[in-house]
């Protein structure tokens, strides 16, 4: 049974029989933004490249890496990236993730305290006008879903409109188990190194 994430809501790793979550996915799915041509007599889609990306950070909060469409695996080979979506869903919502990004905790480098993902809008879509953009975190891979543990629906969601970046949440290690804090704001970043920055003053 999968969870709606409110916002400061903190969750353990674990899964509905108690067993540790190892392998996480975070899968984020949206829609190309559909325009009306002159006098509504012809529609078009219009591409929207939304940007998911992982930031690494030690216990002393310092920026250890970031995965993102530029760099698609960590130094680890922990945190893999699926590849950059440049479209979005074109013919409407097909129900699959544009983007992965897989989280092996085990692999981990035992340096790593702090696993941040957030979402850029690349060529400044406003988070408002993407049809049916949602983020899942989940047990699989990124062709199969084992089970949904926690889903966060941004395209409806309240606040988000007029904004370009967002803070999805983090991952972070206590007492030598992870969890994760589920934070959805979003900021007033442009820039992928911008809302990195934001994560490591204001959310760790």
């Amino acid at each position: 049974m999968a969870i709606n994430l409110q916002k400061g809501q903190r969750i353990n790793l674990e899964k509905s029989n108690g067993a540790k979550l190892q392998h996480i996915c975070v899968g984020i799915n949206w829609g190309a933004i559909e325009k009306k041509g002159l006098f509504g007599l012809s529609k078009t889609k219009e591409a929207v490249d939304l940007d998911g990306s992982c930031a690494l950070f030690n216990e002393q909060k310092q920026l250890l890496e970031v995965v993102y469409f530029g760099n698609l695996r960590s130094k680890d080979n922990s945190i893999m990236h699926s590849g950059d979506d440049l479209t979005g869903d074109l013919n409407g919502n097909d129900g699959l993730d544009n983007e992965v990004i897989t989280v092996d905790f085990s692999r981990l480098n035992t340096s790593t305290n702090y696993v941040a993902f957030v979402l850029n809008s690349f060529r400044g879509h406003d988070f408002g006008t993407i049809p049916f953009a949602s983020i899942r975190i989940y047990e699989g891979t990124p062709s199969r879903v084992n089970e949904v543990f926690a889903t966060y629906d941004i395209a409806s969601g309240p606040g988000f409109a007029g904004h370009v970046s967002m803070v999805m949440g983090v991952f972070y290690k206590k007492n030598g188990e992870w969890k994760f804090n589920a934070i959805g704001e979003p900021t007033r970043d442009k820039k992928l190194q911008e809302t990195v920055n934001t994560v490591a003053m204001n959310y760790l």
